[in-house]
């Protein structure tokens, strides 16, 4: 069984964390949710890294602020730059010392590159290798929900409307009586071609957990990130980026621009996927990680040590 810790932050937020493996272990893998999930959405790599690195790897998950087990936070603090000082201070609190690899899904992969922009030296100093599963480094640079761009547009200005109204919602979990009649169209939003129903429930009871205040109070932030520079400073890191080619959310093209920018990752397109890979393509998810997983261990750590990516 995992061990549970609760990592309180500076402004008061406690943050759930899990932690699974020994604390010895050569590296440890840090995996971060997407928004309105929650760290249960990695059950699979969990289940796989255990079984594939027996002590040779330990795994930290956590739920962000406002999300799953984690409390509510000020609506100020809705922002991805505060996930990546939140990163920050898990890192320091859970994983003091030795290697440690960064896997991101959606928002978590936006965590880390404001982790990496807004902390060099730390980041420097900790990270030796990378995973970026569906995300994007563009903020809705390419977000159209798979429909017309005319369409999409309408579609985000009614999203962002609603967020605002949301995020001033507080600490209030969405009724699961109004997820469930929903549960169509976040399966059309999340899904690809396939989905285990199995995986639409803990997706749609990850967002009964979120407070309104995160699903709305985040999404300004997410929409209008722009890091690429900032990931060009770590191509010297393993890497490997996975996206799938039915993904309405982060769709090819965001997954593309990150592997342009660090010429070393390993770029998988999933064919008849959408944005939830953990669970729709567990299999390239484990072998993409276990990759970057294996070429960390096998350099020595010296080797790790980068150029730290200078914050504009």
């Amino acid at each position: 069984m995992p061990e549970v810790r609760e990592v309180r932050l500076p402004d008061d937020v406690r943050l759930h964390v899990e932690i699974d493996g020994p604390a010895d272990a050569e590296v440890t893998a840090v995996l971060l949710h997407g928004w309105t999930l929650d760290g249960r959405a990695w059950h699979r790599q969990l289940a796989d890294l255990r079984e594939r690195f027996a002590g040779a790897v330990r795994v930290v998950t956590y739920d962000a602020r406002g999300h799953g087990r984690s409390s509510c936070m000020p609506l100020p603090t809705a922002t991805l730059a505060q996930l990546g000082d939140d990163l920050a201070v898990v890192l320091d609190a859970v994983v003091p010392a030795g290697r440690v690899v960064l896997a991101g899904h959606s928002m978590g992969g936006m965590s880390i590159m404001e982790y990496a922009h807004r902390h060099p030296g730390h980041f420097a100093a900790r990270v030796a290798g990378l995973l970026f599963v569906s995300t994007t480094a563009e903020g809705h640079t390419h977000t159209v929900y798979g429909l017309s761009p005319r369409i999409a547009r309408l579609i985000r200005l009614a999203e962002t409307t609603g967020a605002g109204v949301l995020a001033r919602c507080g600490s209030w979990r969405p009724p699961r009586a109004l997820l469930r009649a929903l549960r169509p169209s976040i399966r059309w939003m999340l899904f690809g071609d396939h989905c285990d129903p199995t995986d639409i429930r803990l997706v749609t009871s990850a967002v009964a957990r979120a407070s309104l205040r995160s699903i709305g109070g985040f999404r300004a932030s997410i929409g209008a990130q722009h890091r690429l520079e900032t990931l060009a400073e770590l191509a010297h890191l393993p890497a490997a980026a996975l996206v799938g080619d039915r993904d309405r959310l982060t769709p090819p093209p965001c997954a593309e621009s990150i592997a342009a920018a660090l010429p070393e990752t390993e770029l998988t397109v999933c064919p008849g996927a959408g944005h939830m890979l953990m669970m729709e393509r567990p299999d390239e998810v484990n072998a993409a990680l276990a990759g970057v997983l294996r070429r960390v261990l096998e350099r020595p750590a010296a080797a790790d040590a980068g150029p730290p990516a200078v914050a504009a």
